[in-house]
């Protein structure tokens, strides 16, 4: 995992451009002591969505998201470049106090308070605070509010001045056919309007909190309340399963469980053992401390640090319940790198090379793990990577040497009687798939390839997803979702687990890896202590009795698929309703997972056989936990249900 270093981001001034910096993440153990301080309470009604890096994404009406984003932005003197807050680019804190949600950051000198409070159905207020820590030369610093143009697009814009010629006012207000968008200000405030020029060609509005530079000490402060309202989708939805079409077969879910916290990863290893079906398994291969020094012997059992026996152990544990196991390693040995060993990024490059002229001590390193699992534990290692050797976390290799690995390596492990195969890929995110393109057009690799993986933080938009169902599809091997979960960050503000906002992006986004990507398996990061999907036991300095949460509820409505089912098209007439089909003629076995995004509304589903008689139909959401919801008998084939609101579903059909 990865530890984030984040600079601001840098936007020219006319806004026409989104730049995103994709920053690695880096766990280490104990993390959980940087958030002793923090207090838990339950999440009550959310309504607005806020991301914990200070920007809100919308606000939802009967689960409806009437979507806009707000960011903070600092613009620098003379106007050449504006900082704005986003994702992985500051360093924020995120807290919830009951109807209440906080976030502090900072962009350079400047420090925010930012306080959202949902005050009734559709109206929020935002509270921002900015105190400098030193003096700033700026040409502004603003409250940013984008409107999508196809909300807004054609709207009618109400902003009364103040005074003749004057940008200040109280607040706007923006009405289309569909939509109103309404902002008034507790200060007046000037407001700039902008035409964003980039693809989505959003309405941009600057409300400015100064427009002159801070001194040392200084605060500014303004209260803005939002309000939305409009149409309520409420239209039925349409699903259409084909069953005549096999896709690639799923597994079920998967976990990683990389050891990092021996106070607090049992009892969660522990519980998610016994309480989900964990299809596939990844472990560490401790490299570094398995074989700190060349010329050592590893396989001397006196020699074995603590890490390397947790590790082995952990493998068998999930050996012994029949679970395939991927092995990955993280830090190199010094021996085995060029350079000085990187812990951190040094002028924004991650990781270390490997030593060219070490390559076939590295093999033999590697290989002399993999065959004393084996014979002294009992387990068969089925796959190998380098963690996110993409981007350095923590060997960093190119895409050429990359290729060269998985031939060297992958050879190197059947001369020595290994089933063992490699990983092409498993990178650190879906956006960087031309790493995989040498090793992915070269004869000479493909026998050593036993399936390509990446990690899905970043690269969620359909075409970006099907690069890698189509990597698949052409050396025909199975992909798999090395790490599953949607912010690498998290670990730096916790209490954001515990947002079913959250937990609906979460599911969601694997709903969709599932349709379009066809995995044998979504490995979620992690089922330890890091990125908990268990809540309490003194993880994040949370002292409640340990429990599930949503997401975890989630990961168990998901786990709940029978295993070796294939992939089969779904379609849904809703943007806002995600969906995937896994079946089994043979066996007469479907079952479907549905995220409905939006309002409450009845679904139409069709297309399964006309023979099936047993269903059970699962719902998940802020109140549900995995719970059996009645569903009638299907008519000539075609199910009819009542989907909630934000909620996560499952079907299962049987003969």
């Amino acid at each position: 995992m990865r530890k984030i270093h984040c600079p601001a981001i840098l936007i020219k001034p006319n806004f026409s451009a989104q730049l995103s910096i994709m920053y690695p993440k880096y766990r280490i153990a104990a993390l959980f002591l940087l958030f002793i301080s923090l207090f838990f309470v339950k999440v009550v009604n959310a309504q607005s969505e806020l991301a914990p890096w200070g920007n809100i994404m919308g606000i939802r009406q009967q689960g409806q998201l009437f979507d806009f984003q707000t960011s903070l932005n600092v613009v620098a003197k003379g106007g050449s470049n504006t900082s704005s807050t986003a994702k992985e680019a500051q360093r924020p804190h995120y807290v919830r106090d009951g109807n209440k949600q906080i976030v502090t950051t900072n962009i350079d000198s400047l420090y925010f308070k930012e306080t959202v409070t949902d005050e009734a159905e559709g109206k929020i207020t935002v509270n921002v605070k900015v105190n400098a820590k030193k003096d700033t030369a700026v040409d502004g610093v603003y409250f940013c509010i984008s409107l999508p143009d196809k909300d807004y697009g054609s709207g009618e814009l109400n902003l009364e001045r103040l005074a003749s010629g004057s940008l200040m006012t109280n607040g706007f207000s923006i009405s289309s056919h569909h939509r109103v968008f309404n902002i008034a200000f507790d200060k007046p405030a000037a407001v700039i309007m902008k035409n964003d020029t980039g693809k989505a060609g959003n309405k941009l509005f600057f409300v400015a909190l100064t427009l002159q530079g801070i001194h040392k000490e200084d605060s500014l402060q303004n209260t803005f309340t939002i309000k939305v309202s409009g149409d309520i989708d409420k239209s039925p939805v349409n699903i259409a399963v084909n069953t005549a079409v096999r896709g690639r077969p799923f597994d079920g879910l998967g976990g990683n469980f990389r050891l990092q916290n021996p106070k607090y990863d049992p009892q969660v290893i522990d519980y998610c053992l016994d309480n989900l079906r964990v299809a596939w398994g990844r472990v560490e291969m401790p490299w570094r401390f398995w074989q700190p020094q060349e010329n050592m012997s590893p396989a001397d059992s006196s020699n074995q640090a603590k890490p390397v026996i947790n590790a082995m152990l952990m493998a068998q544990r999930l050996g012994k319940k029949g679970i395939p196991l991927i092995l990955s390693a993280w830090f190199p040995p010094t021996w085995a790198i060029t350079g000085k060993f990187n812990f951190r990024p040094v002028n924004g490059v991650w990781g270390n090379p490997l030593n060219p002229d070490k390559m076939q001590e590295i093999y033999k390193s590697i290989t002399d793990y993999i065959l004393y699992l084996k014979n002294h534990y009992g387990v068969e290692v089925s796959l190998f990577s380098f963690n996110e050797s993409d981007l350095g976390i923590n060997v960093r290799v190119t895409a050429k040497e990359h290729d060269e690995l998985i031939k060297g390596l992958g050879a190197y492990f059947v001369s020595h009687g290994l089933k063992t195969k490699m990983l092409l890929g498993d990178n650190s995110d879906a956006t960087t798939y031309k790493f995989i393109y040498p090793a992915l057009n070269d004869s000479a690799a493909l026998p050593y390839i036993g399936a390509i993986s990446f990690h899905s933080w970043r690269g969620w938009d359909t075409e970006t997803l099907q690069k890698w169902a189509d990597a698949a599809k052409q050396i025909n091997v199975s992909l798999i979702v090395g790490e599953g979960s949607i912010d690498a960050q998290a670990w730096g503000y916790p209490q954001i687990f515990q947002e079913p906002t959250y937990a609906l992006q979460e599911i969601n986004l694997y709903t969709r890896l599932l349709n379009i990507c066809q995995p044998l398996t979504i490995l979620q990061w992690q089922l330890t202590s890091d990125y908990s999907p268990l809540i309490g036991g003194g993880i994040f300095g949370n002292n409640e009795p340990l429990h599930p949460g949503q997401r975890f509820w989630n990961l168990k409505q998901l786990a709940s698929t029978p295993g070796h089912l294939f992939a089969m098209p779904i379609i849904s007439s809703a943007s806002d309703v995600s969906c995937a089909a896994l079946g089994d003629n043979n066996k007469g076995i479907y079952t479907l997972h549905l995220v409905n995004n939006g309002t409450t509304r009845k679904v139409t589903l069709t297309g399964l056989p006309a023979n099936l008689k047993r269903m059970h139909l699962y719902v998940t959401n802020q109140t549900a936990n995995m719970q059996e919801t009645p569903i009638s008998k299907p008519a000539d084939g075609t199910i009819t249900f009542e989907m909630n609101a934000t909620s996560y579903y499952t079907l299962t059909v049987s003969k």
